[in-house]
């Protein structure tokens, strides 16, 4: 009964702005457009952009649907518009590309930052608790954003603030672990961030010859490259590995990360020798093969490894370098007594 009564909502939430679109589409291929071009484009260029994403708006008012669902609404119309409108009734439409909706995308960016500034605030409010920026936004994002567009607006923030805002040195607690001082990471991503830059300055130049837009493509995709690099290699310095609350958070930066109940772990072994992985074995670093590793956690059940933009992975076993191995088997095997202590 619920779930029918869900769908009907569904269907009344986003169907009228549907029935809406589609009148309008019929109407811009109708005759009476033809007559009537300049005054019906901008009409309909209104209310694909403005009408209908107002409408959506008092529509999902009252329900748990992010209000913020509404920009892409209004994309989809602006969208919509590019294709049924012929291009010379497309100024005013061109005219909201231009100076509204960047406008509209800033004012997003900034009520997400801000709402995970309070939330960051909140965390603070407890001494006991450090403060994830990573973990913080995901759960802020998950309450304003449609579920599709959090991780990769989470990801794109996080790259920004680890490796351009957050400089502040992290110390560490008992319960905390680094992962890479000691394991060679950071220097391979610098040198490769490295390469980039390189490679990029002399390709710019050897594209520009045969044509300067593809030289300048190819220079931005390069940059925008390295800053992610950078965002990467910058988060591992800020999202160390810890043993809290029963729980074992395991994270590389933002790129990888994983959560381990304790009462999962079946052993925990202190190996640098090579290991087969494959849909059981998995290993915590991006890079795969390229780090080396020195420590195993077997489980007892299948666990999920969460990477970048969302992707998810299975795993029995996970293989991971941490800089002070032996004193984190120490610190979890302990936890782990507690655990089976009456």
């Amino acid at each position: 009964m619920n779930r029918s009564l869900n769908i009907n909502k569904n269907l009344i939430f986003f169907g009228i702005p549907i029935l809406f679109i589609s009148m309008l589409a019929l109407l811009a291929k109708s005759s009476f457009f033809e007559i009537h071009p300049n005054r019906l484009s901008i009409g309909i260029t209104i209310d694909l952009v403005l009408t209908i994403p107002v409408i959506y708006l008092v529509l999902i008012r009252k329900t748990s649907i992010p209000k913020t669902t509404v920009v892409p609404v209004m994309i989809v119309g602006m969208l919509i518009g590019s294709i049924i409108l012929p291009e010379e009734n497309q100024y005013y439409l061109e005219l909201f590309k231009t100076w509204i909706l960047p406008i509209v995308e800033l004012s997003l960016v900034s009520y997400v930052i801000y709402n995970v500034s309070k939330a960051v605030k909140r965390y603070k409010s407890n001494k006991n608790e450090k403060t994830d920026f990573f973990t913080t936004l995901k759960t802020t994002c998950y309450g304003m954003l449609p579920k599709m567009a959090v991780i990769p607006v989470v990801t794109e923030i996080s790259v920004f603030y680890y490796g351009f805002v957050h400089w502040k040195k992290r110390e560490l607690d008992e319960n905390e672990f680094s992962y890479h001082k000691e394991s060679g990471t950071i220097t391979l991503l610098v040198a490769i961030i490295f390469i980039i830059a390189i490679e990029t300055f002399v390709l710019h130049i050897l594209l520009a010859k045969w044509s300067v837009i593809a030289a300048w493509i190819l220079t931005w995709v390069s940059i925008y490259s390295g800053v992610q690099l950078f965002g990467f290699l910058r988060s591992m310095y800020k999202r160390p590995i810890v043993i809290n609350n029963g729980k074992l958070f395991l994270r590389y930066g933002i790129m990888n990360e994983t959560i381990i109940d304790m009462d999962n772990i079946d052993s925990i072994e202190l190996s640098s020798q090579d290991i087969e992985l494959n849909k059981e074995t998995r290993k915590l670093s991006f890079l795969g093969d390229l780090e080396s590793h020195n420590v195993i956690i077997r489980l007892k059940a299948e666990n999920i490894l969460t990477g970048l933009y969302g992707t998810k992975r299975k795993y029995r076993n996970l293989v991971l370098h941490v800089d002070k191995n032996a004193e984190f088997k120490n610190v979890l095997d302990h936890a782990l007594q507690q655990r089976t202590e009456p």
